[in-house]
């Protein structure tokens, strides 16, 4: 296998990537918490993670991903405050949050599916895992690293080993915030430590009134049957360890998680379990929009949906994800955009050009892949999954002078990783049936030299919304 070098946040370093197992990678990487309609910036997360699987693959490994669904326990903050952010999307709508839920992590799917990620291996929902995160609560009250009170069950951060390993804070700095103003004095005052934080949230104090709730062994005063609901960072850790093991080859997450969610993840994991949690710690970075914080208070938490009326195509924003290096804030405007479509219009146009007959499916093409340009293609991957210097060769090689069977076949292989369907650009199931047929018909009239009635059938096609081009290898029809 070629190598591979990852920025690993854990060492503050670049590492050559080993896996624990020989051909094999466990990769977690936090899902969406499904209250809402994911933004373009969410969107990011998940390209990044789909990029990621995308080498992993090609570089010739196994990939075991797993991809959550948080649907309980995710308050309004990362941290221990507010509402929970289902019941909150429930109240909002008028539905359980069971329906919100499954209304959201519907509409993500589909935003999947258009920006062409990839199926994960495992989606565990977090609503599912209820006993597996119980279990581990009471590993960690066992060992002494937890404690009840009558309104929660916290993780002793002071019990922990080198606590802030993966930030670099200074523990002062990391509160989960438990100890903040909006907490009443004898909510407060119940927690050993400011920065202790909840692993299970009993139904009582200001969750009294929680939509989700299951009970459980532990004792409280104030509850009967143990019942509440677990907190957001267990989730993570225990679906994990049920679907990837005690320690795990790559852990993806946004920049954001790093003080907060991911500290306390490594936390309660290599504490409940006795190993390393994560290996290797990648961590995406934001999206701005007009070089500011994307946010729908501010009217720029914009959806694939709102991108697709606008006239954008989805994978037009894959094509513009690529353009920035995962660990670099990336900023979005229209006119960006705009310029990512048409430079993978160019793309798939250049890609098509490279067969006799553009409308044939260039799947089955025969041309062998040229190994210069591959061992270029799979430097810029190893190095940190740079993918922008990875287009960089993509356009080196078409504008060599190799011949074009062997760069259709080395421009396909290279679309494993890109995720951009460039084998589909022009195929001529995509053209509607009935613009095919007056192609065919144009096509004879040409052959009898009346140039009137082809004339004639172009601009029927112009008012179908397509073009059609005569090329020295036959017509070119495409979508205006």
């Amino acid at each position: 296998m070629d190598k591979l070098y990852l920025y690993n946040t854990l060492t503050r370093k670049r590492e050559e990537f080993k896996p624990i197992k020989k051909g094999l990678v466990t990769f977690y990487h936090c899902g969406p918490t499904v209250y809402w309609t994911q933004h373009i910036g969410n969107l990011r997360g998940m390209a990044c993670a789909d990029f990621v699987v995308r080498v992993l693959r090609y570089l010739g490994y196994q990939v075991k991903h797993v991809r959550n669904y948080t649907d309980v326990g995710h308050l309004t903050s990362d941290e221990d405050e507010g509402e929970d952010k289902m019941a909150q999307g429930a109240k909002r709508e008028g539905l359980t949050p069971e329906q919100i839920a499954d209304k959201y992590i519907k509409i993500f799917e589909d935003d999947a599916r258009a920006l062409n990620l990839l199926e994960p291996t495992v989606k565990p929902r977090a609503t599912k895992n209820i006993k597996e995160m119980i279990e581990m609560i009471q590993i960690l009250l066992d060992k002494g690293f937890a404690y009840a009170t009558d309104l929660a069950i916290y993780f002793a951060v002071s019990k922990a080993k080198d606590y802030t390993k993966l930030s670099g804070q200074n523990l002062a700095e990391n509160i989960s915030g438990a100890g903040k103003a909006e907490i009443s004095p004898a909510e407060a005052g119940q927690k050993r430590q400011p920065t202790d934080f909840a692993l299970w949230f009993f139904k009582a104090g200001k969750h009294a009134n929680a939509l989700q709730s299951w009970p459980s062994p532990f004792k409280s005063l104030l509850v009967e049957n143990g019942a509440g609901f677990p907190g957001w960072h267990l989730e993570c850790s225990v679906m994990s360890k049920k679907y990837l093991g005690n320690t795990l080859d790559i852990h993806l997450g946004g920049v954001e998680h790093i003080p907060v969610h991911h500290t306390n993840e490594i936390a309660q994991s290599e504490a409940a379990n006795g190993v390393k949690f994560v290996n290797y710690w990648l961590h995406n970075e934001h999206l701005l929009v007009n070089n500011k914080k994307m946010a729908k208070s501010a009217g720029t938490g914009f959806s694939l949906a709102e991108v697709e009326a606008k006239g954008f195509k989805p994978l037009a924003l894959r094509y513009f994800f690529l353009q920035a290096h995962y660990r670099s804030k990336q900023n979005f405007t229209w006119q960006a955009l705009a310029a990512g479509q048409n430079g993978l219009e160019h793309l798939s146009n250049q890609t098509r050009d490279l067969t006799p007959n553009p409308l044939l499916d260039r799947r089955g093409s025969q041309g062998k892949i040229n190994k210069n340009f591959k061992n270029k293609f799979v430097e810029a991957i190893g190095d940190d999954f740079n993918l922008p210097q990875a287009l960089a060769v993509v356009q080196e090689l078409l504008k060599s002078n190799l011949n074009n069977q062997i760069k259709l076949a080395t421009v396909l292989d290279f679309d494993k990783v890109l995720g951009l369907n460039l084998n589909q650009a022009g195929e001529a199931d995509k053209i509607p049936a009935e613009v095919m047929k007056l192609a065919q018909k144009r096509q004879g009239a040409r052959e009898q030299k009346n140039w009137k009635e082809a004339d004639n059938i172009r601009k029927k096609i112009k008012e179908l919304k397509y073009l059609v081009e005569d090329t020295k290898k036959g017509q070119r029809i495409y979508k205006k």
